[in-house]
C-alpha cells in the first residue's frame, strides 16, 4: 500500500541528503516536491498546501542536533504531521448499548457487505462479542445472498426477511430478536447506489433515526481517490456518521483518500480493508500508517499479528520436541500454517523496517509455501515423523507426488536438517555459550 507515494516522498527527501543544514532554500525545494507527491497521490490541494507549509515552519524552527542530519529531521517532522493529518490517535469502535448497534452505509461496490462480515468476524474473534448481521438491502436479492454467504463464512447469525420491503421494520425486528437471544452486537447492512441519491439518503437517515445506532460507519473505496472524499462529505451532511471504513487499501491506490478524509469530514478512519480474505481488516493507527508511508515499516503491527497466532501451550510442546531432537515435518507444517494465518506475505514483509522499499519490485506470492507444503503432504506419516528414513526411492516417490523434482526434495530435507540443528543449539543454553566462546577464539574475531 502507498508504494507510489512512498517512492515519491523518498525522492523528495533526497534533496536534503548531504546538506549540512536546513535553510529556507533547500526546505522550500523539498516542500515543493513533497506537495507534488501528495497531489499525485490525489490528496486535496488545500490539505497538501497547508501540510507542506506546517512541515516547513516546524523544520525551520528546529535546531538540528549533531546526531541528526537535516534529511532525518525533515523525515521526522513529516512523519509526525502525516500522523496528525490522519487523526493522530486511533479511535475505538463504540459498542455501548444492549445490543450495540452498528449501521453500515456507503455506495454500491464500496465493499459494504463484505466489510459487514469482516467487522463481524473482528468483533467476534478479537472482542469476544456475539454478533448478528442484518440484511436491509431490499432491492437486490443478490445482496441478501451475499450477506448469507459472508455470515456463514465468519460463523455469525444472520437476520433476513425476504419479501419485506421495509428496511426500517427489518432492522427493528432484528434488534428485538437479538435482545431476546442475548446477542450483544447487531450490524445492519444497508442498500447502496452507484451514486449519491436522495432516496438512498432518506432511507439510511430513516433507519438511523429509528434504531439509534451506537456507531454509524461509512464504507468507502480508497481507490476512488478524491471522489471518496466528496462522497464522504455528502453522507456526513445527511447521516452524521461516526467513523470511516477505508476499503481496498491493498490495491494500487494513490492513498490520497486516507490522507484527506480525516481532515475534510473531521471523522476518524476506524478500520482499513487490506485484502479479500475475511480476516484482512486492520484497526487504523495513524502513526503506524505514517511510518509505512515513509518506508519505516510497522513492526508493532507485525508483532501483534504474530501474537494473535501464538499459542503458548503449542510453543511449550514444540520446545520440548526441539530439546529431544524430535521436531518433525508435522510440526514444521503447523508453523507454516501459523505464518499464513498472519495475512498477505508481501504486506507482512513491508512491515519490517527497510524491507518495504527493498522488496517493492519483488513479487511475493501468497503461495510462497506451496512447493514446501506439497512435498510434506506427499510424505507418509512415518516419513514426516522420521525424516532420516527418506532415502532414494522414497525421495523419487515424494517428488512425483508433489509435482516437484528430486533435487527440490533433497534441498528441503537438507534445509530442514540444518534448521533442526540450529534450533537444538539455540534451545541448549550450554551449547550456545560454548559456541559463542568458540567464535570468540576464532582467528580474526574481535577481542572483548
Amino acid at each position: 500500500m502507498f508504494e507510489s507515494l512512498s517512492e515519491k516522498l523518498e525522492k523528495s527527501f533526497k534533496i536534503l541528503k548531504g546538506q549540512g543544514q536546513i535553510t529556507e532554500i533547500n526546505v522550500a525545494e523539498t516542500m515543493k516536491e513533497i506537495r507534488r507527491s501528495l497531489l499525485d497521490a490525489d490528496v486535496n490541494f488545500k490539505i497538501a498546501k497547508d501540510f507542506t507549509n506546517t512541515v516547513k515552519e516546524k523544520a525551520l524552527g528546529q535546531n538540528v542536533l549533531t546526531a541528526v542530519s537535516p534529511g532525518q529531521l525533515l523525515v521526522k517532522v513529516t512523519r509526525d504531521e502525516l500522523a496528525g493529518l490522519m487523526g493522530g490517535e486511533s479511535e475505538e469502535i463504540n459498542l455501548t448499548g444492549k445490543p450495540a448497534v452498528i449501521l453500515m452505509a456507503g455506495l454500491q461496490g464500496s465493499g459494504k457487505t463484505t466489510h459487514t462480515g469482516k467487522i463481524a468476524q473482528f468483533l467476534k474473534n478479537k472482542r469476544g462479542r456475539s454478533v448478528m448481521v442484518v440484511a436491509c438491502d431490499v432491492y437486490r436479492p443478490a445482496a441478501i445472498d451475499q450477506l448469507e454467504v459472508v455470515a456463514n463464512q465468519v460463523g455469525v447469525e444472520i437476520y433476513t426477511e425476504r419479501g419485506n420491503n421495509d428496511p426500517v421494520k427489518i432492522a427493528q425486528n432484528a434488534i428485538k430478536l437479538a435482545q431476546s437471544k442475548g446477542i450483544n452486537t447487531v450490524i445492519v447492512d444497508t442498500a447502496g447506489r452507484l451514486a449519491v441519491d436522495e432516496q438512498m439518503m432518506n432511507e439510511i437517515a430513516a433507519i438511523k433515526k429509528v434504531i439509534n445506532p451506537s456507531e454509524t460507519l461509512f464504507v468507502v473505496d480508497s481507490m476512488t481517490g478524491q471522489d471518496a472524499v466528496n462522497t464522504a462529505k455528502a453522507f456526513n451532511e445527511r447521516i452524521n456518521f461516526d467513523g470511516v471504513v477505508l476499503t481496498k487499501l491493498d490495491g494500487d491506490t494513490r492513498g490520497g483518500a486516507a490522507l484527506s478524509i480525516r481532515n475534510m469530514v473531521e471523522k476518524p478512519i476506524k478500520f482499513v480493508g487490506i485484502g479479500e480474505k475475511m480476516d484482512a481488516l486492520d484497526v487504523f493507527y495513524p502513526s503506524r500508517m505514517a511510518d509505512r508511508i515513509l518506508g519505516m515499516g510497522d513492526i508493532v503491527s507485525l508483532v501483534e499479528k504474530a501474537q494473535e497466532q501464538y499459542d503458548e501451550e503449542e510453543a511449550r510442546r514444540i520446545q520440548k520436541k526441539i530439546a529431544k531432537n524430535k521436531f518433525d515435518f508435522n510440526d514444521f507444517l503447523g508453523q507454516i500454517n501459523q505464518i499464513k494465518k498472519m495475512g498477505n506475505m508481501k504486506d507482512l514483509v513491508g512491515m519490517i523496517p527497510g524491507m518495504g522499499k527493498a522488496m517493492k519490485d519483488v513479487d511475493i506470492d501468497d503461495d510462497a509455501f506451496k512447493g514446501i507444503e506439497a512435498i510434506i503432504t506427499s510424505m507418509t506419516n512415518e516419513e514426516r515423523e522420521n525424516p532420516h528414513v527418506i532415502k532414494g526411492s522414497r525421495r523419487q516417490r515424494i517428488a512425483s507426488g508433489s509435482g516437484t523434482s528430486v533435487n527440490e526434495v533433497n534441498k528441503l530435507l537438507k534445509q530442514f536438517e540444518d534448521m533442526r540443528k540450529m534450533m537444538r543449539v539455540m534451545n541448549d543454553k550450554t551449547k550456545m555459550s560454548q559456541m559463542m566462546r568458540a567464535m570468540k577464539n576464532m582467528p580474526g574475531a574481535p577481542k572483548g
